[in-house]
């Protein structure tokens, strides 16, 4: 296990250098110093460029030992790798304790290459250095406002933290953030592991107070026993989501080519997940979905789900997905059925999932809402049919035919879809049970009032109700383990 010392400073740093700093706009080293700059940190930030150029507003210095000492503990460093080796004495005479290292060439490669990788690394262990890479993209840490990576997502501060073997999956889940309004702790790409492993990661984000939720994408371990005991530990206290690439023999040969890791048999490694008790997804929209559920929805307190629906086809759909889960449909108890009674018209379902039919008025659904979650049965609730009126609005403002009576409708369907998103984050609040929306028009139109405003809110939206009831499943499924575990 490494310090966590080390990954402290890497993910707190007090001062970054980045080390090849370039003035061409396509070039890493100019990337990760306009990415340092933009995302605000408010450390100390110095670059180094032998030709002492100005870059974005940063005079560089053309050699590291130009530096002030004691201000820097972080290096992001974009130099070709037969020349790294040979700057780390440098790097820790100013005061960096943890660099990454962006530069492929290394065991990824082949044989010259993990043996210049694993000199990097005893030279690294040497000067009191702990490298993160190489061959990785970098880093995010947003409770710092640090955003130290050669490509461009950096998304919204939140409590997901993220360790992952690929750099592009590691954007991909930055990008469904940004798009979803679900926000990250840290982010890293671990490239090669040289010298931080995802164990090591894991082990970080189980102390970490910003982090309430992990995900880890593994290609190949190191240390498949180091693995299994910081995933058990960590999903002992988080929920731990873990994506496997390289489970077939080409998806294999494909991961040595990438990080030079070697995967191992996926049937030992799925047991090996579920045993330490982490949640295996099976895609990055799976795993981003799952992760989101964590990070902002309460624990139910048992298995009592409850489908409120202005959406008929959608209610049959999601009553057979919960009825194929490990939870239940609830039946309606005679008192809850009576008072919805008070709210909806003689022809709604009398059932769950509890279809409106039409029924709602202005009220109707923030106080039916409040009215189910208030009733002591009901432990989650999944909400469908957020977006209709706002996709009636949209037709309407895009119309030629709009008038003004048109235009005062749609008006109107717009404020009651934010109404209804809003009756939603408050109803959470207020009772403390989880309520996942799900609309494909989260992604079908992003700018519907409805999902909008959940997205505003950093609730997700969920694409499809089978998503939302497969992470309903396993938030009850956490919550039940936590339950046990305090008894």
């Amino acid at each position: 296990m490494t310090d966590n010392h080390y990954l402290t400073t890497l993910f707190n740093p007090k001062g970054v250098v980045v080390v090849g700093a370039s003035t061409h706009p396509g070039k890493f080293g100019f990337v990760a110093l306009h990415n340092i700059l933009s995302a605000g940190f408010d450390g100390p930030i110095f670059a180094t460029n032998p030709d002492k150029p100005i870059i974005l507003g940063i005079q560089a210095h053309a050699e590291i030992l130009d530096l002030p000492q004691g201000q820097v503990d972080f290096a992001m460093i974009c130099i070709s790798p037969n020349k790294i080796i040979d700057i780390l004495p440098q790097l820790a005479q100013i005061g960096v304790k943890a660099a990454f290292v962006v530069s492929g060439g290394f065991k990824e490669t082949g044989p010259e290459g993990e043996y210049l990788e694993k000199q990097l690394v005893e030279k690294a262990v040497e000067c009191g250095i702990q490298i993160a890479g190489p061959n990785g993209q970098g880093l995010v840490s947003t409770p710092v406002n640090l955003c130290s990576q050669i490509v461009s997502p950096y998304p919204p501060e939140g409590k997901i933290s993220i360790a992952s073997q690929s750099g592009n999956i590691l954007s991909a889940l930055m990008n469904l953030s940004r798009h979803s309004n679900v926000g990250i702790a840290r982010a890293i790409s671990t490239g090669n592991q040289a010298h931080f492993s995802v164990s090591d990661y894991l082990d970080y984000f189980c102390n970490d107070p910003e982090t309430a939720v992990v995900v880890a994408y593994v290609e190949g371990l190191p240390n498949g026993r180091q693995f299994y005991n910081s995933l058990n530990d960590t999903a002992s206290n988080k929920p731990v989501i873990v994506l496997r690439g390289g489970s077939t023999k080409s998806g294999a040969k494909a991961a040595a080519s990438h990080t030079g890791s070697l995967a191992s048999d996926h049937a030992i490694f799925t047991d090996m997940v579920k045993q330490a008790g982490g949640y295996l997804a099976t895609d990055v929209d799976d795993a981003f979905a799952l992760a989101a559920t964590f990070a902002t929805q309460p624990l139910p307190n048992g298995k009592n789900t409850v489908v409120m629906t202005t959406a008929g086809g959608w209610g049959v759909l999601t009553a057979d997905a919960v009825a194929n889960a490990e939870l239940e449909l609830l039946p309606l108890p005679k008192d809850l059925e009576s008072s919805i009674d008070t709210l909806l018209p003689p022809r709604w379902s009398r059932n769950n999932p509890v279809d409106l039919a039409g029924g709602e008025t202005r009220d109707t659904i923030p106080d039916l809402l409040s009215m189910l979650l208030e009733h002591k049965a009901v432990d989650s609730l999944i909400f469908l049919g957020l977006g209709i009126q706002g996709n009636v609005a949209r037709s309407y403002f895009e119309s030629p035919l709009a008038t003004d009576g048109t235009n005062r409708m749609a008006t109107f369907h717009s404020a009651q879809e934010k109404r209804y998103a809003e009756s939603i984050v408050e109803a959470i609040n207020n009772f403390n049970k989880p309520v996942l929306v799900a609309s494909e028009l989260s992604v079908a139109d992003p700018e519907n009032p409805g999902p909008k405003s959940i997205r505003d809110s950093g609730l997700m939206c969920y694409r499809s109700p089978l998503v939302a009831v497969k992470c309903l499943e396993r938030l009850t499924n956490f919550a039940e383990r936590s339950t046990t575990k305090l008894q």
